[in-house]
């Protein structure tokens, strides 16, 4: 029978015995080149259809005569930086491997050493062969992402003197007939490009209309269009049902609603689109007109759907309380139908301006599509403003004001009347792109603000949520972590205006940098070129490194905590410190640890501290002018919690106030009065100025005298002996130093007598005192003596 521990024991031998394990991996059979697993392996045809690829999107790009001809070039420019990423990726790990393989063997040996085995020199010779073709592929793929960044930066140049120059230009206005005679009577050129557009479109058409193919083609289509009507409709029923039931009640339920009905309408629309797409393209791709024209199309349709899926969730026409933001029924109705007509006229006349472009029509067509698309949407626009003007003036007739009056809504109101009487003129004037950009910049600023205004709804309304002590991840939280609802309410404020600052100025860097036709890829690219821009790479900081630094700052705060808990709470109080030293011990270890985590977050954000030297001055000159103070208070803090002339505890009198001291922070410090106030003392005083410490050292003791006035006709003794008498028997009064009777004064009123005694600290001298005189007066009473009387006012 084999024994259990055999195996163990066996694993214990080799593991702490080298000899052992080295005589047991000798008998394992040696790695060998060949036998490794197949790593990715890139030609050098490959990186020549690279380069290919490269020169095409040149040539497109130096074709381009007009801004939107840029946007498709400079989406694939950006697809061919990230597979070059990929291939650069998938490359490094061997590259790694086999500098590996190469430190293994070493170096060749000189020929004063005796020769290799010959098998050694053959695998040290075939890896550096290998490795000098990876490192010189690599070299290669580097030189081509460098360029096609540069072209990156070449067409953002491009496309913006492309923008500025179509901006200025002028034209005829579109009341002269000359402005719309290209499109009542096209050139014989255009007429060329476009009957050309059209044999491919019929050429497509019927390939993917071929026998055989017609019933997979329905099919597609057909499961397009459900999936964009009947599909939109349930995903929308779904996404409702799912939010009321599994959503608690409340305003995150209301957010999630009109998430859900913009994802539905978004989500659907795309699945459409790569239906009818696999349905064109499902045996041969699109020729390249065709191929530049579905891109830009696709674009519109993405514009479009945003357009109507953002104001089909905000109206919530059909169910007015879920409605986010603060719109009234009356209003939300007028402009209810307004989204869809914009939308389906955008599709319909940019896509006709797309045909003209990806065919390369002449100017004078391009320049006419855009009067008519800057005319319709002045048309819409101007009625949407006119319908929402009547029905605000009835809702202030009414005496709605809070309907009809907000801030927001009005200055959204202004700048969309300003912009289509700028419009106007521009069109008037033969301006007509700068008239079509202010179209699109305030149907673009509309995208932005109402997609960017539902997220900053919804991160708001999860954070209340998940950190409320009234559901179950609020009280998770707080069996978890210790925390009271207090905190959690504080994290989740904290949370909450972080995440809507981080989108906000999200929202402001897309209105500027985005547009109509710019996709999602490309808004996010445009953001983090400018988040991690040269501002941010000469900080190092990476927006990558945000979450480190975050989990960094939230985990050493927690430590710091706990560890001074078990400061106060185990530790100190076994030790044979006085309170004191142990408060002081305390705040001087919470106080080194914030700076120290404060420095662990900077490094976790990759900051270099010598490119913080403007940082440095800018302090050194506030240190300088209005923050000496401050300062010097803190070296003062630090002082104290390190000398120790006060501490937590002791009786002290500064300036005329007297009482104990309550805490000592890093600034000042707290002494709490007689009467349970709390006058607080800049630690800088406590250092320079003269202080009385009543309770230095633990031995001081507190002196309770009294001064009576007797009159002229008393015994002095027998007065002498009943003071004495009464501070004897008391218990607080120590009997060493013993307490004395000292004859005062003599004076016409009568004989003064001081009687002192010591008591055991000074916090009990007022009591003492008290007391004292209750016993003397009663005593004097008994024995027939009385006080002197005050001779009266003259």
């Amino acid at each position: 029978m084999r024994h259990p521990l055999k195996p163990l024991f066996f694993i214990a031998l080799l593991l702490f015995l080298p000899s052992g394990f080295a005589l047991w991996a000798a008998d394992l059979p040696a790695p060998s080149v060949s036998s490794a697993a197949p790593l990715p392996v890139i030609s050098q045809s490959d990186l020549q259809a690279l380069q290919q690829r490269l020169d095409g999107l040149k040539q497109q790009i130096s074709a381009a005569n007009n801004y939107n001809q840029l946007e498709g070039p400079q989406d694939r420019v950006q697809a061919f930086i990230l597979d070059v990423d990929r291939l650069s990726a998938a490359l490094l790990p061997q590259q790694a491997q086999l500098a590996v393989q190469l430190g293994v063997l070493g170096a060749a040996p000189g020929t004063e050493v005796a020769a290799e085995q010959a098998d050694i020199v053959a695998q040290r010779a075939a890896l550096a062969e290998q490795k000098s073709k990876v490192d010189g592929t690599l070299k290669n793929l580097a030189t081509l992402k460098q360029s096609a960044a540069d072209l990156i930066t070449q067409i953002a140049g491009i496309r913006r003197t492309l923008l500025e120059s179509e901006l200025t230009l002028s034209t005829r206005s579109v009341l002269s007939p000359h402005f719309w005679s290209p499109l009542v009577n096209p050139t014989l050129d255009d007429r060329q490009r476009l009957s050309f557009f059209v044999d491919q479109v019929r050429t497509t058409g019927a390939t993917v209309w071929a026998p055989g193919q017609r019933f997979f083609t329905c099919v597609l289509v057909l499961l397009a269009l459900l999936v964009w009507t009947s599909g939109r409709s349930l995903a929308d029923r779904w996404l409702t049902w799912v939010c009321i039931h599994r959503v608690p009640e409340g305003r995150l339920r209301r957010s999630a609603l009109a998430f859900a009905s913009a994802m539905a309408t978004i989500v659907t629309t795309a699945i459409a689109l790569q239906l009818l797409f696999y349905a064109c393209t499902r045996h041969a791709p699109l020729p390249p007109m065709l191929e530049t024209f579905s891109e830009e199309f696709e674009k519109v349709v993405y514009a479009c759907v945003l357009i109507t899926g953002l104001s089909r969730a905000l109206l919530s026409t059909q169910h007015p309380s879920w409605r986010l933001p603060a719109i009234a029924d009356p209003v939300a109705l007028a402009l209810q139908p307004y989204p869809r007509i914009l939308a389906c006229t955008l599709l319909v006349l940019v896509t006709l301006v797309q045909v003209s472009n990806a065919t390369g029509m002449s100017s004078q067509i391009v320049i006419a599509g855009r009067g008519v698309i800057s005319l319709v949407m002045l048309v819409i626009f101007t009625t949407l403003l006119l319908r929402v003007g009547r029905v605000r003036k009835a809702l202030l007739a009414a005496n709605d004001l809070s309907a009809a009056h907000s801030t927001f809504a009005g200055v959204i109101y202004t700048v969309a009347s300003v912009s289509m009487f700028v419009s106007a003129i521009a069109l008037l004037a033969g301006y007509v792109s700068l008239a079509r950009f202010i179209s699109y910049e305030l149907v673009w600023a509309y995208i932005v603000l109402s997609g960017f205004y539902l997220l900053i709804q919804l991160v708001k309304d999860a954070c209340e949520h998940l950190f409320s002590p009234r559901h179950a991840s609020g009280k998770a939280l707080k069996q978890l972590l210790g925390m009271g609802d207090r905190r959690l309410e504080q994290i989740a404020i904290l949370l909450s205006g972080v995440s809507r600052a981080g989108l906000l100025l999200m929202a402001v860097i897309a209105l500027f940098v985005g547009g109509i036709g710019t996709t999602l890829g490309q808004l996010a690219t445009n953001i983090m070129a400018i988040l991690g821009g040269a501002g941010l790479r000469k900080l190092n900081i990476v927006p990558g490194h945000l979450l480190n630094a975050l989990l960094a700052l939230m985990i050493g705060i927690w430590l710091i905590r706990a560890l001074r808990r078990w400061l106060d709470n185990e530790f100190l109080p076994k030790t044979d410190m006085d309170p004191g030293m142990c408060a002081s011990l305390s705040t001087l270890f919470s106080n080194i640890g914030y700076a120290f985590v404060i420095l662990l977050t900077l490094s976790s954000l990759g900051v270099q501290w010598t490119n913080l030297a403007w940082i440095v001055s800018a302090l050194s000159v506030g240190i300088g002018f209005g923050l000496q103070e401050i300062v010097k208070n803190f070296v003062s803090g630090l002082i104290l919690l390190t000398e120790r002339p006060v501490k937590v505890g002791d009786l002290i009198s500064i300036s005329g106030v007297e009482g104990d001291i309550r805490r000592i922070n890093v600034r000042a410090t707290e002494i709490q009065l007689s009467d349970r106030s709390i006058v607080i003392v800049p630690n800088s005083q406590l250092i320079s100025q003269n202080l009385r410490n009543v309770t230095l050292g633990g031995s001081a003791q507190g002196v309770a005298s009294l001064e009576l006035v007797f009159p002229l006709d008393i015994d002095p003794e027998a007065v002498k002996d009943l003071l004495l008498d009464t501070y004897r028997e008391n218990e607080t009064i120590l009997d060493k130093p013993a307490p004395f009777v000292r004859f005062s004064k003599l004076s016409a009123e009568g004989i003064t007598l001081t009687v002192t005694g010591y008591v055991s600290s000074p916090r009990i001298v007022g009591v003492t005192k008290s007391d004292l005189l209750f016993e003397i007066l009663r005593r004097l009473g008994v024995a027939g003596i009385a006080l002197a009387t005050p001779p009266a006012a003259s």
